[in-house]
């Protein structure tokens, strides 16, 4: 299968698209991850192309990153959808498969298993805040706001999808399509999608991900849920580690975690594993720190925590 891999970052998030990259790498991905952000380039892109309209990067044997600079004023977790389109028409058109995932994210998994996964249906996971009954106001709210647009919201599905990984063949391609007008319609609803959450709207709070969730509820294709396990959000083998929430592995200090008596996560000792090859995504030395850190806190954790 001929996979093609995207994620959208700004700001310091570029420290978590380096480990993501290393993780897919080391797990077996060989190809281009097409990053879509604004500001300026990573800090660690080093003896990059610059080409038409894009710059590529080549950290190893097998990986390639192409990064495009975006003009949407919109936030960029409600443009993930008119990205995988954009990519699948203009970037790789003769890609079968289109992989999504946050640059918050760390792969846990051998990479032929994602492929597989999206061959047979829309691979989704199951959020943290998950489940949401099929009978839930928010979902009642939704099927009377979008019935009058010619959706038919009849599904009863219990899961609540996290928007952090969505991947598909492109033969389920008008998912993408039907997931766009949804977060299109909810702006009309008069939601803000140049922000991230919505909080004066009973009906959305993540603009993209509810949108996401009623676009399962609506369309034909077939999905694949994965369960919490499947970002990590449980304990469980899982098959990617996702750092949901504002407190990211490359913000923690871990000592100070540790004195507060809280032990490192899986999600940062997998994310301080997968920053030093083959992109160093920090100089070698606070890579060594930080591992040291990890370990001492995971020793001490043994006999003291909470």
């Amino acid at each position: 299968m001929t996979s093609a891999i995207c994620t959208l970052f700004e700001g310091d998030y570029h420290y978590g698209l380096g480990a993501l990259a290393n993780s897919l790498y080391a797990h077996g991905f060989r190809g281009t991850i097409y990053a879509g952000y604004r500001g300026p380039l990573p800090p660690w892109v080093a003896d990059a192309k610059e080409a038409d309209g894009f710059t590529e990067f080549n950290p190893a044997d097998g990986l390639t990153l192409r990064f495009i600079p975006l003009t949407t004023k919109i936030h960029l977790t409600n443009f993930k959808p008119d990205f995988m389109l954009e990519l699948w028409g203009k970037h790789c058109p003769k890609a079968e498969a289109m992989f999504y995932f946050d640059p918050d994210i760390v792969v846990h998994f051998p990479w032929s298993f994602f492929e597989e996964w999206a061959s047979d249906a829309v691979a989704l996971c199951e959020d943290v805040n998950s489940p949401m009954p099929g009978s839930h106001p928010k979902r009642n709210a939704w099927r009377r706001l979008f019935s009058n647009s010619g959706h038919t919201l009849e599904k009863g599905i219990d899961i609540y999808v996290n928007g952090g990984f969505v991947a598909l063949s492109s033969r389920h391609r008008e998912f993408l399509g039907l997931w766009s007008q949804i977060i299109s319609q909810i702006g009309e609803a008069g939601v803000d999608l140049n922000s991230l959450n919505t909080v004066k709207d009973y009906r959305f709070w993540n603009n993209d991900q509810d949108a996401l969730n009623i676009a399962m509820m609506a369309t034909s294709c077939p999905t694949s849920c994965a369960g919490k396990d499947g970002m990590g959000f449980t304990p469980s083998n899982s098959f990617m580690l996702h750092a949901v929430g504002a407190e990211k592995p490359w913000k923690t200090s871990i000592m100070r975690q540790f004195l507060a008596g809280r032990r490192p996560t899986p999600v940062q000792r997998a994310y301080w594993e997968s920053v030093n090859t083959p992109i160093n995504v920090f100089p070698a030395a606070k890579i060594a720190r930080k591992q040291m850190a990890m370990r001492l806190a995971a020793f001490g954790s043994r006999f003291y925590g909470r």
